[in-house]
């Protein structure tokens, strides 16, 4: 593809992709406005937040550095609409994780040349870099030993409530499934802020797995507009990750970028 036809795909795929994402909260919001007992100003900040997401997913897969700015809007709306509905877990991992790997995020890629700016567009993307086979490593370990925590952790918590009588019953796959999920988030949050084109298959991993939570989630209440839209975000998700693999691959193979040591991630 040369570099006028890719430039053309990839705007008609990004405006594709923040468009269709913008329609189905729209739609999926003013759907929950008309239910009784909704909470307004929660249920629009997170349509709020889940369009910032889409347009930071784009931003990042285009390796531009104002993907930091729209990623703290989202996290930042995560945060309040999580503490709103007491689930402290997750508020905890968005308020004292996500929230500062932005900020770090966003120091990282202005050192390896991602500019505000619009001075040349490509000029101003971030150098990309890959993993050694150590960082590899360190990684799948990482991961593994993740999952097993959080799975560990979300099957006493589970359990403790079912005994409490707070829920009917749980299920052992979906516990493992979100430890799944959570874990991925975690690992391709620092893959992304320290410019790793690898972050692009944990992202892969992180919407195919959230796509197969939502369907569930879907199939058991046919009628929860959270989980429509859940699952249509993963699926736009899931299509931006894979369009920026290709991108990243692409980037990889530029003069500036690199191939890091284990001990030398902030340069």
């Amino acid at each position: 593809m040369n570099p006028t036809t890719e430039k053309r795909f990839n705007l008609a795929f990004n405006i594709f992709l923040v468009i269709g994402m913008i329609v189905a909260v729209t739609i999926t919001t003013v759907f929950k406005l008309q239910q009784p007992g909704v909470k307004t100003f929660m249920l629009l900040l997170a349509a709020f937040g889940s369009v910032m997401g889409v347009i930071n997913t784009v931003l990042s897969a285009n390796g531009h550095i104002l993907t930091f700015v729209f990623g703290f809007l989202d996290v930042l709306a995560a945060t309040v609409v999580l503490l709103d509905n007491g689930i402290m877990g997750n508020f905890a991992l968005h308020a004292f994780y996500f929230l500062p790997m932005q900020f770090i995020g966003f120091w990282q890629w202005r050192k390896r040349g991602a500019k505000v700016g619009s001075e040349g567009e490509e000029g101003a993307k971030v150098k990309a870099r890959r993993l050694s086979g150590k960082q590899w490593a360190w990684l799948v370990g990482g991961i593994l030993a993740g999952i097993a925590v959080l799975y560990t952790i979300l099957f006493f918590v589970d359990k403790a409530q079912l005994d409490a009588g707070k829920i009917t019953s749980f299920n052992k796959s979906k516990i493992l499934l979100d430890a799944v999920v959570m874990t991925l988030n975690i690992a391709g949050q620092v893959l992304l802020s320290f410019a790793f084109m690898e972050q692009w298959y944990i992202w892969i991993l992180v919407n195919i797995s959230s796509i197969s939570l939502w369907a569930v989630a879907l199939m058991g209440d046919l009628g929860s507009g959270n989980a429509a839209v859940m699952l249509i975000k993963y699926i736009f998700y899931l299509m931006n990750s894979l369009n920026g693999l290709r991108i990243w691959l692409n980037l990889c193979k530029e003069p500036d970028s690199e191939k890091v040591p284990t001990a030398n991630l902030d340069n």
